[in-house]
């Protein structure tokens, strides 16, 4: 069965209502606390998600946020709800094998973060694809929803 491109607030919340488990490719370290892509991590472990770190760089980190690190989502062990791309839109294709590899539910491309081509392969291989969004921006908006509801 094929992915979709998750678009509408709908389908977002209905994402975020069923992960609990996110590798973070191309995480920032600790020592970049004001890097989104530290931010939103710190942000989702705050909120009791599980987050792996996958950074591109820092060679010599073992851990970020208390977690041991991994070079390539494909070893991770066990299954992923979701991977969180923070990587340049021309970076993002260098990544496609390790994550078909993985087979996460989804893949969530963070705020200014499109490409078509990825996206298109991963919902061809039946992977949910977000595309220029903010995780932490979207999760802070479906848990106020929840918390009204």
């Amino acid at each position: 069965m094929p992915g979709r491109r998750l678009e509408t607030n709908a389908d977002i919340d209905a994402l975020l209502a069923a992960t609990q488990r996110i590798a973070l490719l191309g995480i920032k370290t600790e020592a970049q606390p004001d890097q989104p892509a530290f931010t939103v991590p710190q942000y989702l472990v705050s909120v009791g998600l599980d987050v792996i770190p996958v950074p591109v760089y820092y060679p010599d980190v073992t851990t970020i946020l208390g977690q041991p690190v991994y070079r390539r989502l494909v070893d991770i062990p066990g299954d992923l709800d979701l991977v969180d791309v923070f990587r340049r839109p021309a970076d993002v294709p260098a990544h496609l094998d390790d994550i078909l590899a993985k087979r996460p539910r989804a893949v969530w491309l963070q705020l200014g973060i499109r490409n078509d081509a990825v996206a298109d392969r991963l919902t061809a291989e039946g992977i949910d694809v977000v595309q220029d969004r903010c995780l932490l921006v979207d999760h802070r908006r479906w848990s106020f929803a929840k918390r009204s509801a």
